[in-house]
């Protein structure tokens, strides 16, 4: 699997005086692992303290947006200590066929893919398989270059590789192209700038962990997800898309995506349920389709210390490390945000955002899961608000927990 560690003597002195990660913040990480395991079921504001009033008007903005023409549709999803509080379809997940929003409806997750591979790496760490030190050349020839050789599996994690690949993939893909093949092609760019210095966020390198997954593990990405994550967490709802993946034969609970406004001033679909997929493998960089009942369950996994309803996903060192900050992203002081493994970091929050419309935010503290899914991109998305009015409804309960 290892290939040889021969490298240019002036090249890798220059890369590896920096090819480091910056270390954990001792000041900002949430704190998962004391948590106690919860089990998501359906429950009232005020078994957990919070405000069904305000919560209500959190809802409320969604319907406005929707009324507006802000959005085409949205699911809502809030859970504290394992209640789910809010969870509410509105507008339509497909005007044209005339198909509402509906709780189960599947979305297109992009960037939101990243925690779960992620994870995926986690648990090869934790099978001895993969190293967070380990650099990507070990595994993959085509990186063993004075470009890509001190970039490790921990600096394609937190996006700190250096890398500056503009694209999924690059074009053309080549023949009978497969994740591992065409993420190899990454290497021989390599990074732009020292790896382990500075943020920048970068689908390829996600790729190259996708492509790392399979090396390790002797599976597809997809079926590794399938078999390590999906499965055992009972979310029977989320594939890894492809060209001409059935998923599941759920295409019918599949959203279209509105990616911007026809001539009328109407959102006008662009990524449509069984419309063309533009890889033939599953990628990491994105590529998730899911609901919010399933990512709820990841999350409150995460919440868990890396357990849900008596089955271990990830030991609870895997989830520290995978939710303490790794590189500055930007801001200073309170205002700071970090990158993870997997996750941005802010505020005491965890989560992480996807290009096709989707956001989640998890609160250790106060054992919050927020979830918003869209298939609205660029349309005017209430989300600060409606965060600001969640943690609100804790503040202005008059109930006790």
């Amino acid at each position: 699997m290892q290939s040889s560690r021969r490298f240019s003597g002036v090249h890798a002195a220059a890369w590896l005086a920096v090819a480091v990660i910056l270390p954990t913040s001792a000041l900002w990480a949430p704190t998962v692992a004391a948590q106690e395991a919860r089990t998501l079921s359906y429950g009232e504001p005020e078994e957990v303290g919070m405000s069904r009033a305000v919560l209500e008007g959190a809802l409320g903005l969604y319907h406005e947006a929707v009324e507006r023409g802000d959005l085409v549709g949205a699911v809502v999803l809030v859970a504290r200590k394992g209640k789910i509080v809010l969870h509410e379809a509105v507008g339509m997940r497909d005007k044209e066929r005339g198909l509402p929003m509906e709780r189960n409806t599947l979305f297109r997750m992009a960037s939101n893919t990243k925690p779960l591979v992620a994870t995926a790496i986690a648990q090869l760490v934790e099978e001895g398989e993969l190293s967070y030190d380990d650099l990507v050349r070990e595994y993959m020839p085509e990186w063993d270059n004075y470009r890509a050789g001190f970039i490790t599996i921990g600096h394609l994690l937190s996006h700190s590789s250096g890398l500056r690949i503009p694209t999924l993939f690059l074009q053309p893909l080549g023949d009978n192209p497969t994740l591992q093949s065409e993420s190899g092609r990454f290497g021989a760019i390599g990074a732009e700038v020292a790896p382990g210095e500075s943020y920048a966020y970068n689908n390829p390198g996600y790729n190259t962990l996708g492509a790392l997954v399979e090396i390790a593990s002797g599976q597809l990405l997809e079926d590794r997800l399938m078999a390590k994550v999906y499965g055992p967490l009972g979310m029977e709802d989320s594939f890894n898309h492809r060209a001409e993946h059935p998923v599941g034969g759920k295409l019918d609970r599949m959203g279209a995506v509105y990616y911007q406004r026809g001539p009328d001033g109407d959102w006008a679909p662009g990524g449509t349920p069984g419309g063309p997929v533009a890889f033939p493998f599953a990628r990491a960089s994105g590529g998730m389709i899911s609901t919010t009942w399933d990512y709820a369950v990841f999350s409150q996994m995460f919440l868990n210390g890396g357990t849900y309803d008596g089955v271990r996903i990830l030991d609870p060192e895997s989830v520290e490390m995978m939710t303490s900050p790794k590189i500055h992203i930007a801001g200073e002081g309170e205002d700071a945000s970090y990158y993870g493994y997997g996750w941005r970091l802010a505020d005491g929050t965890f989560g992480h955002g996807g290009s096709d419309g989707t956001n989640a935010w998890l609160d250790p503290e106060r054992e919050i899961i927020g979830l918003v899914f869209t298939q609205t991109p660029r349309g005017n998305n209430p989300l600060e608000r409606f965060r600001e009015l969640v943690n609100l409804s804790i503040e202005g309960a008059t109930s006790t927990r």
